[in-house]
């Protein structure tokens, strides 16, 4: 028997005082650009052992304006944006292709915090492109090799084959390029970050960017 959705729903909980804790965001006190508080915020979300802190959705569209959405690896955030990584080819890489322009979003629910970015999306320098796979590990180059991302596939079967000879290349020839290897940066023009409250006094701080810097501000909740 298949599970009842909406008794499960109904059973589940956010923010659990047993295993989240809310600790306060004190606006006034907050940096003046964003960057150091989102630094600050993952290194405190990995610290309070929240489990794969650099991921974050990626939203972007397609060209009738249709959105989607997926779970990615964030590769670094400096005064060049914040970076991620997929084939050219790629349903992201065509998507961002015809629109550059995304949004991210990470959720840490052990401090009952977001944050979300969007903003334009430019493309790195190839060789900061291939520099950055050469740092990740064995299995990324690996998975980089293998087949045609996000084109139908016939089997599993034809995965497996794909994916062992990949494996044996990335193992023998750890330098091996991949041209369609794309380093994405979003340089953000607006960035929220929201600290979750047990009254549900939520507070929500979003910077944008425009001609003068950055200039933050309070949402309601």
């Amino acid at each position: 028997m298949e599970p009842d959705l909406h008794e499960v729903l109904r059973s589940l909980r956010v923010w659990d005082p047993a295993v989240t804790s809310l600790p306060p965001l004190a606006p006034d006190t907050a940096p003046a650009a964003p960057l150091p508080l989102f630094a600050r915020w993952l290194a405190e979300a990995a610290a309070a052992g929240q489990a794969e802190p650099h991921t974050m959705s990626l939203a972007t569209a397609d060209a009738e304006g249709r959105p989607d959405v997926r779970i990615v690896m964030l590769h670094g955030a400096d005064d060049d944006g914040w970076s991620f990584a997929t084939h050219a080819h790629s349903r992201k890489g065509g998507q961002l292709a015809g629109r550059p322009y995304a949004a991210l979003a990470f959720y840490w629910p052990v401090l009952g915090r977001q944050v979300r970015v969007r903003g334009p999306v430019g493309v790195a320098p190839p060789e900061e492109a291939q520099a950055d796979l050469r740092a990740r590990s064995t299995g990324a180059l690996a998975a980089a090799l293998t087949g045609s991302q996000s084109e139908v596939l016939d089997s599993v079967e034809d995965l497996a084959r794909a994916s062992e000879g990949a494996w044996e290349r990335a193992r023998r020839e750890p330098a091996t390029p991949v041209p369609s290897w794309t380093l994405y940066r979003l340089r953000p023009d607006e960035v929220e970050f929201f600290q979750g409250d047990a009254r549900r006094r939520h507070v929500r701080l979003r910077y944008r960017h425009g001609p003068e810097g950055w200039t933050r501000e309070l949402l309601w909740p």
